[in-house]
């Protein structure tokens, strides 16, 4: 799920742009709440859709392989079109307004949807388009950041992605886990807690002694419904967080992330 807002009230600075996207304005605020010294973690949960995958170059990608002759501008708004789609579904099945379908059936809708506004009919084609959130590249820091982590940490990735869909993203992207929860475990999304509960029952552990790690803000707050501990992670496609936000910990890449936790 990706909610839109980006503006957090005053206090912005702006950071270099990363493959290909205008620059970031990033919230120079962010509130943690918890000394090092009084944060004691057993495990780190990721969020991976954002957060250690870039979900919509994987899906321009994919829209571009379904027809070459689209523009920049085209790309990105049916690139639009597929995420509103997928925001507005899942949150109809959240609401209970629909029954739970996985993110496979979902993203056949998105495809569906795209290629019917460029006239594509061809079902293999439609298939294919479908397939490419399964194709999403690592941010540059993910891989080492991730084995960095490991060294320390049982690591749990707990995605909105079915239990199919993610382990082909893990295998394009190179993840490498300890234990990959889908949310299709729960039948539901993200945020509702039923999701965060499938890493606190896997761990063993008492919520407070996992550290959820995500891009997302609204993810976060989630996790934090739960009693998990938080981590905001600042990537150029994510939420950031609001001025009433408090989470443990910010960082900018995971190797900022691994350093705080060295220091825990």
């Amino acid at each position: 799920m990706r909610l839109p807002h980006r503006s957090c009230g005053s206090g912005i600075r702006v950071l270099p742009a990363a493959f290909g996207e205008q620059p970031l304005l990033r919230p120079c605020f962010v509130q943690e709440t918890s000394p090092m010294s009084e944060l004691e973690i057993d495990a780190v949960v990721f969020d991976v859709l954002g957060t250690l995958v870039d979900e919509p170059a994987g899906i321009r990608a994919g829209i571009r392989e379904l027809d070459p002759s689209l523009d920049d501008p085209r790309v990105e708004q049916l690139l639009s079109l597929w995420q509103q789609h997928i925001d507005r579904e899942q949150r109809r099945i959240l609401d209970g307004v629909r029954p739970y379908l996985t993110s496979d059936v979902l993203d056949l809708e998105a495809a569906r949807l795209v290629a019917d506004a460029v006239g594509v009919d061809d079902p293999a084609a439609v298939a294919a388009l479908a397939l490419s959130g399964r194709r999403l590249p690592p941010w540059p820091d993910t891989v080492a950041g991730l084995a960095r982590l490991a060294e320390r940490f049982p690591l749990i990735g707990l995605s909105n992605a079915s239990r199919t869909a993610l382990l082909g993203l893990n295998a394009h992207a190179g993840l490498r886990w300890h234990q990959a929860l889908s949310a299709e475990d729960a039948r539901t999304y993200k945020p509702d807690p039923a999701v965060y509960q499938l890493a606190v029952t896997v761990s063993g552990r008492p919520p407070e002694r996992l550290l959820m790690v995500a891009a997302h803000a609204w993810d976060l707050r989630g996790a934090q419904s739960l009693g998990l501990r938080t981590a905001y992670v600042a990537r150029p496609v994510g939420d950031p967080p609001t001025s009433s936000d408090g989470f443990d910990l910010h960082a900018d890449d995971l190797a900022g992330m691994a350093d705080r936790l060295d220091h825990a």
